[in-house]
């Protein structure tokens, strides 16, 4: 799914006021329609008080429609003008008199906290104040009115995007934004909702289509890519009847030191489990027995050294190696890894360890293959491009990095998203049950894996990713947030498999009258 910029959004909906011969009123009245039916369809009438807080502008107007059709279904609605500037759109003041016609209780001015109406836990609150196109820190009463809101521990519903955040800079105060319980988003979701300074403004988000010109969506290239089912979907490759163990690469994994070697056994598991055709493991000595014993599917090769990695030499001809995995940042260790990296030429997937020697030696960033794939959490990517300032600089100085040294950066989180040149791919798979040890090691054998079965390396990533979170999410079923282990993930990629081709289940239908006995 696209991810819109804002002036993505302003020129969509221009174009489909041309293109279908509709005012920009008539397309704000089918978007508050949208919401007003998400409403309707869960409320079934119910007199829950709703108070709909609208603003002076298009959010605003939005508001004010939903507003209209929920008095004119009998609901119990309140509505009010957050009356914060003395300019008003066009489209807000027409459905300001639309309403005005509807009802005898017209809209309350709000001006200060004096103001305020009284509202319980129990009751609905619609945010309408500000949409996509704020651009200055909101006013000290509209701050305590948001407080007001939270304060109140009402269910707070958003219109497009909690009022008070912009959707390219992160905001100064989270005074001066709406904690949204869930937000209804116009044809796309915002960018704001899978970064960690933001995402925490609304809880969930729904996607309403409101009818944007079908032509301009498909066309239109974007900054940001939510990815799921739809998406990975066309990547997948099927398997042919006459293919052998050859057909899907050999693998190299090079890691592991003294009391780390379970690290490459959880990166050989996934690498097989994920589809290569053979892996083989390159260990310190110690290392041996070990993974001969725990993964007999593995072949091994040890370096001279008992205890870490010392010299990278091998014999084989491997389609992709995996790399860093527990490999330990000794001297030597470096040395070695400094050498084998200057004359190598086979694509990379580098993780853990491999990403801080890179760190420490930015050098030979300039010796990576194109398209190498780093998967950093958040500490290794500080150590890789400098601190940032929040997480949209982040992102810009990752986008800066992987174009500067043309490498793939999966940035691992509650969304990972997958940088590469311009373009962010944002997973919409995964689980807090992730947040345990070994999980980044299978990350790195599933797109080693993938690599190996000639997926080019950005779709191995952003495949990969998804592929590795959906295991994760389906092991949860039975186990919960907890007990998740890495192994889990492993164990559960072939449902991950399985699952790219399940059709969601249809509702069931209620028969109009039962049969009489």
């Amino acid at each position: 799914m696209k991810i819109f910029s804002k002036e993505q959004i302003y020129e969509g909906d221009k174009l489909t006021a041309k293109k279908q011969n509709i005012t920009s009123t008539e397309l704000m009245e089918r978007a508050g329609i949208e919401i007003f039916n998400w409403l309707h369809l869960r409320m079934q009438g119910a007199q829950v008080p709703i108070h709909v807080f609208c603003g002076i502008g298009n959010n605003g107007g939005d508001g004010l429609v939903v507003a209209r059709h929920l008095i004119t279904h009998g609901y119990n609605v309140n509505t009010y003008v957050v009356n914060c500037s003395d300019k008003r759109t066009k489209n807000f003041l027409v459905n300001y008199d639309l309403i005005k016609q509807t009802t005898k209780k017209w809209p309350n001015m709000l001006s200060c906290e004096a103001d305020f109406p009284e509202m319980h836990n129990d009751d609905i609150i619609v945010d309408a104040i500000f949409g996509i196109g704020l651009n200055r820190p909101v006013n000290d009463w509209v701050k305590s009115l948001f407080n007001h809101f939270k304060d109140s521990q009402a269910f707070t519903l958003s219109v497009d995007i909690p009022s008070g955040i912009y959707t390219d800079k992160i905001p100064e105060d989270e005074n001066g934004v709406v904690w949204a319980n869930y937000t209804l988003s116009f044809q796309s979701p915002k960018l704001v909702f899978f970064l960690p300074e933001t995402a925490k403004y609304s809880r969930e988000w729904e996607v309403l289509d409101i009818g944007i010109d079908r032509e301009f969506i498909v066309a239109s290239e974007t900054e940001a890519e939510l990815i799921g089912k739809r998406e990975v979907l066309p990547i997948y490759k099927p398997r042919e009847k006459f293919v052998h163990k050859g057909t899907y690469g050999h693998s190299l994994i090079i890691g592991g030191s003294y009391g780390k070697i379970g690290s490459v056994i959880l990166t050989s598991r996934a690498t097989l489990s994920i589809g290569a055709g053979m892996v083989t493991a390159f260990v310190p000595k110690c290392g041996y027995q070990i993974m001969q014993t725990a993964f007999p599917e593995a072949m091994v090769i040890t370096d001279e050294n008992e205890q870490i990695i010392s010299n990278i030499n091998f014999d084989i001809e491997p389609k992709v190696i995996g790399l860093g995995i527990g490999i330990g940042t000794e001297t030597v260790t470096i040395s070695a890894l400094e050498k084998f990296l200057k004359s190598n030429k086979t694509p990379l997937v580098i993780d853990a360890d491999g990403l801080n020697i890179l760190s420490k030696k930015k050098a030979l960033l300039k010796s990576l293959p194109e398209q190498t794939v780093l998967t950093p959490h958040p500490k290794e990517l500080e150590r890789l491009i400098g601190k940032w300032k929040d997480d949209f600089d982040k992102l810009e100085k990752t986008k800066k990095f992987s174009k500067k040294y043309n490498v793939i950066v999966v940035i691992k989180g509650a969304n990972t998203i997958t940088v590469f040149q311009d373009k962010y791919y944002i997973n919409s798979t995964g689980n807090p049950g992730m947040a345990t040890a070994g999980t980044g090691d299978i990350l790195t054998g599933v797109i080693t894996g993938l690599i190996s079965q000639d997926y080019d390396p950005l779709e191995a990533a952003i495949f990969g990713v998804y592929l590795h979170g959906r295991a994760a999410d389906i092991a949860i079923e039975d186990l919960g947030y907890q007990s998740l282990i890495a192994s889990h993930i492993i164990e559960a990629l072939g449902k991950a498999y399985v699952d790219l081709f399940k059709q969601p289940e249809q509702p069931q239908v209620e028969e109009a009258k039962q049969e009489e006995l």
